[in-house]
């Protein structure tokens, strides 16, 4: 029997990345990027996305520095993702492919080669 196709702009119920990855996204996009704003881009309550923030500071994988009466953010973008099948990756070639605004349109197939 075949599995009927997903609607082209139909979204599941689950996300890729984690709301960590998305919050660095956030910042990737708006260094300046306030954690109410963080937190409606993403989702997420803005309590929550001061957690996450504080849980990437504290990890290194971003700086603060206070600018008047704001937060700018700094990407550390050499460190490597904290994850056991991307470590020969870091930081910044992760926000590179996920803030990219033009990619050609490339597919990829089944052994993960694209073509």
């Amino acid at each position: 029997m075949l599995m009927p196709l997903m609607a082209e702009h139909a979204a599941p119920g689950w996300a890729f990345l984690t709301s960590h990855a998305r919050v660095l996204v956030c910042i990737a996009r708006d260094p300046r990027v306030r954690l109410r704003d963080i937190g409606d881009r993403v989702g997420i309550t803005e309590r929550a996305a001061y957690r996450i923030v504080a849980d990437l500071a504290d990890a290194g994988y971003i700086t603060r520095q206070r600018t008047g009466r704001r937060n700018q953010y700094t990407i550390n973008a050499h460190l490597p993702l904290p994850d056991m099948i991307a470590r020969e990756q870091n930081v910044g070639q992760l926000i590179e492919i996920l803030t990219a605004t033009h990619a050609p349109d490339r597919r990829v197939d089944r052994t993960g080669t694209r073509g």
